[in-house]
């Protein structure tokens, strides 16, 4: 079965670009254009079930990454599906926040491919080895 992620940023460009990337390496990709959007793509505990792991951005309006985060590691039904941070934020304490807010993994924009990659490849029990998301 292919994995299915879940893409939150309020950056289109960000959204089309990681979407692509996925896309061909065979995923299925969701979007949504923030973090309110984003959460009302994983309200139902079946709708939650669909997704492999969420990337998240930090900096959004309305609902920032943080925010977004905690609901989800608060919600029974979302609490276990990785979240790998996808933001600007990039400095030492910036990441170290991230992880204090329950974040799996963290990647800094820009990124390339590899680093998407690596991301899921472990948080998805692969180790970071590179098996291109299977």
């Amino acid at each position: 079965m292919k994995p299915k992620f879940l893409l939150i940023d309020d950056d289109k460009d960000v959204l089309t670009v990681a979407e692509a990337i996925f896309l061909s390496l065979g995923c299925e990709v969701q979007t949504a254009n923030g973090g309110v959007e984003g959460l009302e793509e994983l309200s139902s505990p079946e709708k939650a079930a669909t997704f492999d792991a969420i990337f998240l951005d930090v900096m959004m309006p309305g609902m920032n990454g943080y925010e977004v985060l905690k609901i989800l590691k608060d919600r029974e039904h979302t609490k276990t599906i990785p979240v790998i941070m996808l933001t600007a934020r990039d400095r030492g304490n910036d990441i170290i926040e991230g992880y204090q807010h329950g974040a799996d993994y963290y990647i800094p924009k820009p990124f390339n491919r590899e680093q998407l990659v690596y991301g899921v490849d472990l948080v998805m029990g692969d180790g970071g080895e590179g098996n291109e998301t299977k």
